[in-house]
């Protein structure tokens, strides 16, 4: 049986002719989602997919497949035929830092998928509830060494940005806040909205609405340079911590395999759609920051932060929850 399906998938998997890679895409293409639908990467994949429709005339489609922290979605790509009609939403927390904290993942975050572009990135933002008595971080890094683990912070989930965020800040400054890890940045804010939860770091685009409605302090921005969505946040770097730097990031993905002439067209046409200044600039007033990167350049990318996440992993004897 083993081998006949190995068979069957090297026949499905067998190589493109020259003519079907040159006439590419001649048929719909599916991004699959491995998250639920409503989220950022979820409305940011729609974007994309709707701007891959414009500028082709062959649909996008997007197809929600959620599921053990993405899991079963990658995995559904990793097996797909590496024909550039199957990509799929890839963040920092399912290539880089997942890999490290789960041995049992599904899919090789490196050997199963080809890079294809780093869509945008986004800082997290630190935010605290208005009744917690710090208006900077340097006072709230006070107050936490004064008292060791009695300050929590939710976060998206564990093993996600803002959780490896929290785990860094604590390593850094030597204090010890308490990770509250939520499914998704919805229930979280909901908490820290009602003072259940002290602090909360997500992206800027969940916590920008709160932070203006004076409901949430904002304390700094994880990124080295300020976010243009709030010039007035100064970054954890400034804040006491040089060199400081924790972003999330949102990607797309080809199965392994992929012809490189199909991953480079897919990468100009993504970096030529997100550089229109009326789309840059609806994205930066959200809190994102458009990223042009080669498929090459973010391979070297995600190696730089697996070995960044690895090495914090180990050193805050990190495990999966």
């Amino acid at each position: 049986v083993t081998v006949a399906m190995s068979w069957c998938t090297a026949v499905a998997h067998a190589a493109m002719t020259p003519a079907e890679v040159q006439a590419y895409p001649s048929k719909p293409i599916r991004i699959i989602v491995p998250f639920s639908a409503g989220g950022a990467g979820d409305a940011l994949m729609r974007a994309v997919g709707q701007k891959l429709t414009d500028a082709w005339g062959q649909p996008a489609i997007i197809d929600n497949r959620a599921g053990a922290s993405g899991a079963i979605g990658l995995q559904i790509a990793a097996k797909s035929a590496p024909d550039g009609y199957t990509l799929v939403h890839g963040t920092a927390s399912t290539h880089t830092i997942n890999p490290i904290l789960h041995k049992d993942l599904p899919y090789d975050a490196v050997r199963d998928f080809a890079p294809v572009a780093i869509l945008m990135s986004t800082p997290n933002i630190i935010v605290a509830h208005p009744a917690v008595p710090v208006a900077s971080l340097k006072e709230l890094l006070q107050s936490a060494r004064s008292k060791p683990g009695q300050i929590s912070y939710a976060s998206n989930g564990s093993g996600t940005a803002s959780h490896m965020a929290g785990e860094l800040l604590n390593l850094e400054a030597g204090i010890k806040l308490v990770h509250v890890p939520y499914k998704g940045a919805g229930q979280g804010i909901v908490d820290v909205l009602g003072g259940h939860v002290q602090l909360l770091i997500g992206a800027v685009a969940t916590s920008l609405p709160h932070v203006t409605s004076g409901r949430l302090r904002a304390l700094a921005v994880t990124s080295l340079q300020r976010s243009a969505a709030t010039p007035g946040v100064p970054t954890v770097a400034e804040s006491g911590l040089p060199g400081f730097s924790v972003v999330q990031w949102f990607a797309l993905y080809a199965p392994a395999k992929t012809p490189q002439t199909i991953v480079a067209k897919l990468n100009t046409a993504i970096n030529h759609a997100l550089n229109q200044p009326a789309v840059k600039s609806e994205f930066t007033r959200q809190g994102f920051d458009v990223d042009n990167r080669t498929p090459e350049a973010f391979a070297v990318y995600m190696q730089e932060e697996t070995v960044k996440w690895a090495r914090l992993i180990k050193a805050a004897g990190i495990i999966a929850e």
